[in-house]
This record gives structure tokens, C-alpha cells and sequence, in this order.
């Protein structure tokens, strides 16, 4: 996943503006509340998102903000937990084929959709909610591929047995409670790919119904349920009463509501956090970080006492991207095109003391491979990537034939203001051993189309996990998947890479497939289409009144099992 500003006054303005249609919103459910948070005796969790949410429609979940609110309102087949393992969720149990391509789910039984008014039984009664069967879930998955619907997340299929004509052939009902999924071949990463929320189950009248504006009118079998939203003002989920899951005994989810505000300046979004109007802080802006936490990472000893600090491997590699096809026109003259000289660049600058100063220990030093630590196949091994050693980088430069940096021509680097620290750091240290170096800013939106369409050599990236298999990295590596069609945004070309790819894929266990990947990603960094600047983490800070929210590699807000002890 290749990863306008309100004032502060405007931002605290817009929370007066809208507080009253909160609390109507809530009132509307729960009859007899006063207009104070506090009398309703109800618990709500609050959280802002910055960018915004445009569709509720789990088949167009592409980004982090909108997969955290379909976290809430679907589920699929399968989940993931903390340790990234996939876990039952609509699925009781499964079992796969001994060639690894036919995949056998039994659902759960007491798994409904929740209130709809197009829900009714043989009588024409209206049900208050209805039992999902195998046939929605089939539909759902066949829902991905369909041209008309154009989702993001038609990708996810593309191991599935298909007809000519593309209909997905290979996902059928074999009775109300039985699905079955067959493969074209094997693909190891397949189940985390059904926890996606692209492969969340949505009820097939409702969608019929509403079309393409099912994604503002949602329904699903999650914890929560739509109950209020104005976009780019508010949004409101309510407890679902017809939950299916329990937890030591008690009915989920523990909350009564979640609220999502939309202030898009992330200072003023952090004064909310202070003043006790969020309960969730997520990331670290630098507007607000050396606040927040010390120089080594820790959180400021005024704070210590309010919040709860959660920090760990986010499996997200921030790099910088090289274009090393020696047949496009804008390599022809670059000095990039010599392995030495990206080699040279990656020993060039300190990735260590660049985190300590920069981003306060909130991430670690890229001195490994391009996968990242939290996935079972990273490999702590310094010997396959870049540690700081200019004097490495200087004996390269000589090698290349630009002996301290005589001769080689100025590179240019593109950006985005968010990283433009980060690039002046490295320019420095850069200069320092002869390399001069231009910094471009571009717009984001912009930044990612001329990188997706190859118009720039030189880019800053990343690379958040679509799913936790580390064959989601590689893949950017993997000739077939050149860009535009494919993420392989350097048009980076290895036959032996490619082969170990193709092996990976029918590897007969996971220590025969992390070895190969192991394997690509050594191959991979020696030729250094990409420079490694560092791995992130995920940062959470929350209020000490909230208790069990569960955080994992992938950053998913999984709310359900959230408890919280007062509403401030």
C-alpha cells in the first residue's frame, strides 16, 4: 500500500459547532438523556481521524482510515489477533486440500446482519436482524471481481479460480452453512488475505437495493452500526445488540458507542487528546512529538500519570525508491543506474542518530533487508543490509569511477513535505562525502501518481502491509509486477529472484518459505534498487481509563473488546 490545515482556533470552534448534533445523535437512541455526556451513563470511545472517510462500503477499504471504521461495522471469514495469526470469525473452523488449493469454511450459526428495513421472512414479517448463510459470503467475494463495481480490492482474488469471462468460478455455497474456495495454485498468504476488510460479508438485498450508495448505507455483522454521520464533521457508531461474540462470558462489544471526529490539523486534533475529548492519540506528528514523549523515545514525565503509551513494530519500510531500468530514458544518464553508487548511498548516512533526532526512537534504523521486523520472516541480520560507513561509501564512489564524488553529476531526490526533514538529514551527510544532491517537494496525491507512472528516478516511499506475509514485499521486487500494472515501482529485474519468487509460492512449510525469502531479500539489497531508511512503529497513546485495546503489527482498531471506566 503505497502510503489544507484549520487553524487551532477553527479546530476547537468546530467541536462547539458540532457537539450539539452529537448529542442529539446519541439522544435519538437513548431516550431520556440530559444534554451532559456524563448523565447519559452510557460509555463512548473517541478517536479522531485527520483525512476523512468517504465510503462505508468494506469492498472499497483501501486505506487505514477506512479499514479502522469497517473493523467495526463487518467481519469476514477470518481475523487476525495480536500476533498477526489467523483466527476464526464468521468461519467456526476450516480445513485445505493437501495441494493446497482447495480451501473447506464452516460458519457459525449465530452470526446475523443487523436491523435492516429490507430484511423479512416467508410471512412478510420484518426481522429485526437476519442469519448470514454461505450464499452472502459468496456473493460477497464474487462481489470483488465484479468490472462494474471497479474495487480497489479485486486483487485479493486473483488466486481464485476464475471463467474466461473473469466471474469468479471457484467460490460456491455448498449448502446455508459451507463454503468452499478454490485456488489456481497454491498461495500461502491466502487466509491472512480473507481478513482483509475487502473480504467482509455484506448482506446481498441490502447491496442490491442500494447500489453504489451502499457505502452510505452500510450493514454489516459487526460490534458497532452506523448511527450517525455528516461527512467531514461527525460520525457515529452504536452497539450492536446482536453481536455474536462473547468474552469471558460477556457479550461484545463492552462499549456503547464510538465517535469519530474529522479535524484535519493534527495540533489542534493532540489539544483534544489533552483536554480529555479523545480517548486514542494514534502516530506521531512532529508538531507535537517532543511534547509527548523524550529525545530516547519515552513518554514526558508530566504525562505519565494521564496516558498509557503502546509502541510496537508496525510493519510499514520507509525507503527510498530507485528506477533501475536500464531501457527507460530517464536512466540513461543517471549515475543511479551503477549498483556501486546506490550502494554507496545507502552507507552514506546515519539512520540511527537520523531516528534519535528525528522521529525520537519512534522507529527502527533500516540496517536489515526491505522486510520489516514483526513479521516471522525478518531477518536481524546487519550482514544483508547498510549500516553508516562513509568510508565504505568513498572506497564505492572510486569503484563506480567518481572517485570523491568527482565527476558525479547532481542527483535529485523527490519528496513530500512530511519527509523533507528526513531527506535534508541524509542530503547532509550526502554532501559531506562528496554527492550533491536536489530535493524536490511535491504534493502527495501528485508525488504517488508520477511515482506509480515512473516519471521520477529518485523517490522517497513506503510500503504499509496489504497483509502479514512478507511475499507482500517482495512483491514490489518481482518482474511480472512492474509498475503501472504492479507495485514494482523501480523496475527492478532478476531472473534468480524471480525463480526463488515462483518456489516461494509452493513452498511445502513456512521454514521452507521464510528461508526463500530470506534468500530475495539478500539478492534484493545488494543490487539496492531501494534504499532502507527505517522500519516504523506503531504508536498509540490512550487516556489510563481505557483497558483492552489490543494493538498489532497491521495497526488494526479492533474496539470490541475496549473497556472504558468513565466518561470524561
Amino acid at each position: 500500500m503505497f502510503a489544507g490545515n484549520f487553524t487551532r482556533m477553527k479546530g476547537r470552534f468546530s467541536f462547539w459547532l458540532i457537539g450539539s448534533t452529537f448529542v442529539l445523535a446519541l439522544c435519538l437512541l437513548w431516550s431520556g438523556c440530559s444534554t451532559k455526556k456524563a448523565d447519559t451513563g452510557k460509555t463512548v470511545f473517541r478517536y479522531n481521524d485527520a483525512t476523512g472517510i468517504t465510503n462505508l462500503d468494506p469492498a472499497f477499504s483501501r486505506d487505514q482510515s477506512h479499514n479502522w471504521v469497517c473493523q467495526q461495522l463487518y467481519n469476514g471469514l477470518v481475523e487476525l489477533d495480536s500476533n498477526l495469526i489467523v483466527r476464526p470469525s464468521i468461519a467456526s473452523n476450516w480445513s485445505i486440500s493437501d495441494d493446497l488449493t482447495t480451501y473447506l469454511f464452516t460458519l457459525r450459526k449465530d452470526v446475523y446482519f443487523t436491523e435492516n428495513k429490507l430484511f423479512i421472512n416467508s410471512n412478510k414479517s420484518r426481522l429485526s436482524a437476519r442469519l448470514v448463510t454461505a450464499k452472502d459470503m459468496v456473493f460477497s467475494l464474487q462481489r470483488l471481481v465484479d468490472p462494474e463495481l471497479a474495487s480497489p480490492g479485486s486483487w485479493v482474488m486473483n488466486s481464485v479460480v476464475k471463467a474466461a469471462d473473469g466471474q469468479l468460478t471457484g467460490v460456491r455455497a455448498l449448502n446455508d452453512s459451507t463454503v468452499e474456495i478454490q485456488l489456481n495454485g497454491p498461495n500461502p498468504a491466502f487466509l491472512s488475505l480473507l481478513a482483509m476488510p475487502y473480504c467482509s460479508v455484506v448482506p446481498q438485498e441490502v447491496v442490491r437495493y442500494y447500489g453504489n450508495e451502499f457505502g452510505r448505507n452500510p450493514c454489516g455483522t459487526g460490534p458497532f452500526k452506523l448511527a450517525f454521520w455528516k461527512e467531514n464533521v461527525r460520525l457515529i457508531l452504536h452497539r450492536n445488540e446482536h453481536y455474536f461474540e462473547v468474552l469471558n462470558g460477556q457479550s461484545l462489544p463492552f462499549l456503547d458507542a464510538v465517535e469519530i471526529s474529522f479535524i484535519n490539523d493534527k495540533q489542534s486534533a493532540f489539544i483534544e487528546f489533552l483536554k480529555g475529548n479523545l480517548d486514542l492519540l494514534s502516530g506521531l506528528d512532529p508538531s507535537y512529538k517532543d511534547e509527548l514523549l523524550t529525545a530516547s523515545g519515552e513518554l514526558q514525565p508530566r504525562h505519565r500519570g494521564k496516558f498509557r503509551l503502546q509502541t510496537l513494530p508496525y510493519l510499514n519500510t520507509e525507503y527510498l525508491g530507485i528506477v533501475v531500468d536500464t531501457q527507460a530514458a530517464s536512466t540513461t544518464n543517471s549515475p543511479l543506474r551503477i549498483p556501486a553508487v546506490r550502494q554507496a548511498l545507502s552507507y552514506g548516512f546515519d539512520r540511527a542518530s537520523m531516528m534519535l533526532y528525528l522521529r525520537n526512537n519512534m522507529a527502527t534504523p533500516g540496517i536489515y533487508g526491505f522486510v520489516p521486523p514483526g513479521l516471522p520472516s525478518f531477518l536481524a541480520d546487519t550482514s544483508i543490509g547498510y549500516s553508516y560507513n562513509p568510508d565504505k561509501s568513498l572506497e564505492l564512489l572510486k569503484e563506480a569511477g567518481f572517485p570523491n564524488g568527482k565527476g558525479l553529476p547532481e542527483i535529485v531526490l523527490s519528496t513530500t513535505s512530511s519527509y523533507l526533514d528526513l531527506c535534508e538529514f541524509i542530503k547532509s551527510q550526502w554532501e559531506a562525502i562528496g554527492i550533491n544532491v536536489k530535493i524536490d517537494v511535491n504534493q502527495a496525491a501528485v508525488h504517488r501518481k508520477m511515482v506509480a507512472e515512473q516519471k521520477l528516478t529518485f523517490f522517497r516511499g513506503s510500503w504499509i502491509a496489504d497483509y502479514p506475509d512478507a511475499e507482500n514485499y517482495l512483491s514490489l521486487f518481482y518482474s511480472s509486477n512492474a509498475a503501472p500494472a504492479g507495485p514494482n515501482y523501480t523496475h527492478y529485474s532478476n531472473p534468480e529472484f524471480d525463480r526463488l519468487f515462483q518456489t516461494a509460492l509452493r513452498a511445502a512449510n513456512d521454514s521452507e518459505r521464510f528461508a526463500l525469502y530470506r534468500q530475495m531479500d539478500a539478492i534484493v539489497m545488494h543490487e539496492a534498487p531501494v534504499i532502507v531508511l527505517y522500519y516504523d512503529k506503531v504508536v498509540r497513546l490512550t487516556g489510563k481509563n481505557i483497558s483492552g485495546l489490543p494493538v498489532n503489527a497491521m495497526n488494526n482498531l479492533l474496539l470490541k473488546y475496549v473497556r472504558k471506566s468513565s466518561d470524561l
